[in-house]
């Protein structure tokens, strides 16, 4: 399916569309705006999301409520250490041809979807979270000797728990790389737990509607695609993302202490469409520092990779991250 012109779309309607898909995924997921704002920045951009936060925050139900609000097609994988490849991509198997003779024919696997749930994705092995690999960055999947295209728009959200350590595997840098954006989701304030306490224990249940249409999805992304910036601001960018990888030229000292590797092309890109899509929502038609500052740690702060001595300070990267924003662009 390709993307409708952006000519033939309102930019206005699918502001509104988007509007009001954040109002209805905040009906069941109560207290998390920013989650959700980067969660359909992710999906509008074309990118794939990794939402991270304890049990029990509504990281699920986020994804399933964008399902509701989207009315994209949508699949949800469990992953467990037993899950196999085969079983996110499908794979060979006999099938029955009707003249009771069997034959050999491609089962498609559950990724054959818009909007793919991989819940609790560092519970599979490495092998299997690398099935996930292709898909996400090409939108195909190739088998028998053959590459066959991923339904459009396709995204991957996926959620991992960070305090649980037993029966978890890392992901792989090379994985963690093709996530857009890493969404933390916290704990809510008492006054929010309050209100979700009541929405939740009685007999009403929110039902959401879908707002937000594929077509329009597919058309936004070349509306913020097209979207003007600044010729400083994809300079400072590169300036930002050259001075975390120690022993580049312009590397900042403190980089080589702090980080084993900086920022990849990759997430430079990321920082950047994403602040233009933040932009967009927001009803502004170019891009500005706040909007990449709104996006800088959803979309680079995954992707650098601290030494261990910097693992002493929790706030180390951050705190290098924040400097060289403010030094690369706060002046701009």
């Amino acid at each position: 399916m390709n993307a409708p012109a952006s000519i033939n779309i309102d930019p206005e309607e699918v502001r509104a569309a988007i509007a009001a898909a954040r109002t209805e995924i905040g009906k069941a997921v109560r207290g998390q705006d920013r989650a959700i704002l980067l969660t359909l920045i992710g999906i509008v951009c074309g990118g794939h999301v990794l939402l991270e936060g304890p049990p029990g925050t509504g990281k699920t139900l986020m994804v399933q409520s964008v399902h509701a609000a989207t009315g994209l097609d949508f699949a949800r994988i469990q992953f467990t250490p037993d899950l196999m490849p085969a079983d996110i991509t499908g794979g060979m198997t006999l099938v029955d041809d009707g003249t009771g003779r069997p034959r050999v024919e491609y089962r498609r696997g559950p990724i054959f979807t818009q909007l793919l749930l991989a819940d609790e994705i560092n519970r599979a092995t490495p092998r299997t979270q690398s099935a996930l690999l292709e898909a996400m960055q090409d939108g195909a999947i190739s088998h028998d000797g053959r590459t066959e295209q991923l339904p459009q728009p396709f995204t991957v959200l996926a959620t991992q728990n960070p305090i649980e350590m037993e029966g978890t595997y890392s992901l792989p840098e090379a994985q963690i790389d093709r996530f857009m954006l890493r969404i933390d989701v916290d704990y809510p304030t008492p006054e929010i737990l309050a209100e979700i306490l009541i929405a939740t224990t009685g007999l009403e249940r929110p039902q959401l509607s879908p707002v937000l249409t594929p077509a329009q999805i597919l058309a936004v992304r070349d509306l913020v695609r097209e979207m003007p910036v600044v010729s400083a601001i994809p300079l400072a960018v590169a300036r930002l993302a050259s001075a975390t990888q120690p022993g580049a030229p312009g590397a900042d000292p403190e980089a080589g202490r702090v980080l084993r590797y900086g920022i990849s092309p990759r997430g430079a890109q990321s920082m950047l469409l994403s602040a233009k899509a933040h932009a967009f929502i927001a009803g502004r038609n170019h891009v500005s520092i706040e909007d990449l500052r709104a996006v800088m740690m959803p979309s680079l702060l995954h992707r650098l990779q601290p030494r261990f001595e910097a693992r002493a300070d929790p706030q180390a990267v951050t705190k290098l991250l924040t400097r060289l924003f403010d030094k690369h662009l706060g002046s701009i």
